[in-house]
C-alpha cells in the first residue's frame, strides 16, 4: 500500500510540474499554448506571456498587458526559427517607453486631427500625445491597459482570447466599448488577428495591431520588396493629417503596385516623404468596402521569408520606421536603429471621424465592430 500510495505521489507531482503554467500542451508537433509570468505593471496587476505553437513550428507570444506582440518566430527557407517582430525582453521597457512595439491599438488607431471630432452635434476633445493631434487612442489607449486572457484550443489552433471594457469617456471617446481580440495560430504558420467590439452608444472605433517587422530578424528592412494593391493612398498635411485626397500612386514613389524594394525610392525628393521622414501613410486597397483582401505581400530575400497581409479593412498604413533612432535597445541587446523595421497596420483611415469622404468608423448601439487580419508566412527561393 505504502509503495502504490508513493508512485501515486509520484505520478500526480510529474503531472502537475508538467502542466505547470500550461493551460493547453499538446505533444511535439502539435499545436500548444504555455504561460509564463511577465512581472506585474505599475498598478502590481499581475502580467503574462502566453505562447502559442503551431503543428507547422511557428510560435507567437502575446502578452496581456496591451495586447503585445513580443515575439512571432516563423521559418526561413532552411526551416530555422527567427523571430520577425521588434520589442523587449522584459516588460519595464513596454512600461517605459515604447513606440507601440506590437501592440494592439484602439479606441482610434492612427490620427485624429486636432485631438477632436464631432459625433450626433456634439464636439469630443481628446489627448494630444502627438502635437497638435491624437494618436492611438489617446495616453493610455489600448496598448496600456491591462486585458482579460483566455487561452483555448480552437479546431483551427492554438488561441487567445483578450476582452476589455473601455468605459464611456475614456481618452475622451464616448459610449461603453466591449472589445474582444481573438489570436489564433494555425498549422500553416498563419496568424490570424479577430477584432470585434460592441457599444451602448454612439461611438468611433479603429482597432489594429501595430507589429514592427523585420524579416531578416535583423539590420534594415530597405532590402525587403513590397507590394501593395492600391491605386490611391492618402496624402497629408506635414501634421501627418490627411488632406481629405484620395491621390492616385501612378508615378510617384508610393506606386507599390509592381513588388519593389522599400528603399528603391524612400529617399526621392517628394513632399509626401519629407513629410513622413519616409514612408507613413494610409494606401487605399482596392477591394470591396469589408471584404477579406489582400492588403500587402512583403518578401525578404536573405531568409526567403514572405509574409502576405490580408483583411477585411479598406486602408494600410505602412510606416518604415523612420523614428528609430538607435535609442532604443530591444530584444537580445540589439539597439533598433532607422528603419530596422516596418510597420504595416490594416485599419480605416486617418482622421475618418473628421472627413465625411472616408469610409465611416462609427459604431451604434446594436452593431459589431469587425477587423479581421490576417499574416500568413511563408518561404520563397
Amino acid at each position: 500500500m505504502k509503495k502504490s500510495f508513493l508512485w501515486t505521489t509520484v505520478l500526480a507531482l510529474a503531472s502537475a510540474a508538467l502542466f505547470a503554467g500550461c493551460c493547453c500542451a499538446g505533444h511535439h508537433g502539435a499545436a500548444a499554448i504555455s504561460e509564463t509570468p511577465f512581472g506585474t505593471d505599475s498598478s502590481g496587476a499581475p502580467i503574462t506571456l502566453y505562447t502559442l505553437r503551431s503543428a507547422g513550428g511557428a510560435q507567437a507570444t502575446i502578452c496581456n498587458y496591451g495586447g503585445l506582440m513580443t515575439s512571432l518566430k516563423v521559418p526561413d527557407r532552411n526551416g530555422n526559427l527567427g523571430d520577425v517582430v521588434l520589442g523587449y525582453d522584459q516588460l519595464s521597457g513596454y512600461l517605459k517607453s515604447s513606440p507601440y512595439f506590437g501592440a494592439l491599438i484602439g479606441r482610434f488607431g492612427n490620427r485624429i486631427a486636432l485631438g477632436k471630432f464631432t459625433l450626433d452635434g456634439k464636439e469630443y476633445t481628446l489627448a494630444t500625445n502627438d502635437p497638435p493631434n491624437t494618436l492611438h487612442g489617446g495616453w493610455k489607449g489600448f496598448d496600456k491597459v491591462v486585458w482579460h486572457a483566455r487561452p483555448f484550443q480552437s479546431p483551427a489552433g492554438a488561441a487567445l482570447e483578450l476582452t476589455y471594457v473601455s468605459k464611456d469617456g475614456e481618452e475622451g471617446y464616448p459610449g461603453n466599448l466591449t472589445v474582444k481580440a481573438v489570436y489564433t495560430l494555425a498549422d500553416d504558420n498563419s496568424l490570424r488577428l479577430e477584432f470585434t467590439a460592441t457599444t451602448d452608444q454612439d461611438t468611433v472605433v479603429n482597432l489594429t495591431d501595430h507589429s514592427y517587422f523585420n524579416l531578416a530578424g535583423q539590420g534594415d528592412i530597405l532590402n525587403h520588396t513590397v507590394m501593395i494593391p492600391a491605386d490611391k493612398f492618402t496624402p497629408t498635411d506635414r501634421t501627418a493629417i490627411p488632406t481629405g485626397e484620395l491621390k492616385p500612386v501612378a508615378g510617384t514613389p508610393f506606386d507599390f503596385r509592381t513588388p519593389t524594394t522599400i528603399g528603391a525610392r524612400i529617399g526621392v525628393a517628394d513632399e509626401q516623404l519629407v513629410f513622413g521622414r519616409g514612408y507613413d501613410h494610409n494606401w487605399v486597397i482596392n477591394k470591396p468596402l469589408g471584404e477579406m483582401g489582400l492588403m500587402a505581400r512583403v518578401s525578404e530575400p536573405t531568409t526567403g521569408r514572405v509574409l502576405e497581409i490580408y483583411s477585411t479593412e479598406p486602408g494600410l498604413q505602412f510606416y518604415s520606421g523612420n523614428f528609430l533612432d538607435g535609442t532604443i535597445t530591444g530584444k537580445g541587446g540589439w539597439t533598433y536603429q532607422h528603419r530596422n523595421a516596418f510597420v504595416m497596420e490594416p485599419q480605416h483611415f486617418p482622421d475618418s471621424p473628421n472627413q465625411a469622404g472616408f469610409p465611416s468608423v462609427v459604431l451604434h448601439p446594436g452593431e459589431t465592430y469587425h477587423n479581421t487580419i490576417l499574416y500568413k508566412f511563408s518561404v520563397q527561393n
